[in-house]
């Protein structure tokens, strides 16, 4: 019955976040709006989601979220620096290949979609067989240390939470 009612429950619990995030202020109408649209949202949208993602260790979702945001506000600092004070022909743009050991694809979604959400680094393509994504970086002297640092800082934190 409950499975029925909410689907994806954590689909749920991050809309009526966002929900209330975007209205900006804590009022009992505008929570339970919050609640109604979280709970009918997942309900028309199930039928499309036929394989739910399990998540092996949630908590270390947190830790993930922490290490993102942290790793955003960081590249914002360096992405201005270098937009502000390197000249053009000092920068070392590269097109940086990816090799994926995660199989699920939405933990290849979100490896993707944090990688385009830090600055200065973007998620051009994915191979054809789903094993490694193509990055741009806006400045990568060393190429190799920035795939090794998605895979070790992204890609190994993913694994544990989904696979």
């Amino acid at each position: 019955m409950l499975r029925k009612i909410f689907p994806h429950p954590y689909l749920t619990i991050l809309l009526i976040i966002i929900w209330m995030l975007l209205v900006n202020q804590l009022k009992l109408g505008s929570f339970i709006f919050a609640i109604f649209l979280a709970t009918i949202i997942p309900i028309f949208t199930a039928p499309y989601w036929p394989d739910r993602p399990i998540l092996r260790n949630p908590m270390a979702m947190l830790g993930y979220l922490a290490v993102v945001i942290y790793d955003i506000i960081k590249s914002n600092f360096i992405v201005a620096g270098i937009v502000l004070f390197k000249p053009n022909s000092q920068l070392k743009t590269a097109w940086v290949t990816v090799p994926l050991d995660l199989r699920t694809p939405e933990a290849i979604t979100v490896l993707a979609g944090t990688i385009t959400m830090t600055p200065g680094t973007v998620t051009a393509d994915m191979s054809g067989c789903g094993r490694a994504l193509l990055v741009h970086c806006l400045h990568a002297p060393d190429p190799d240390a920035v795939r090794d640092e998605i895979k070790t800082r992204y890609e190994a934190r993913l694994m544990r939470i989904f696979e």
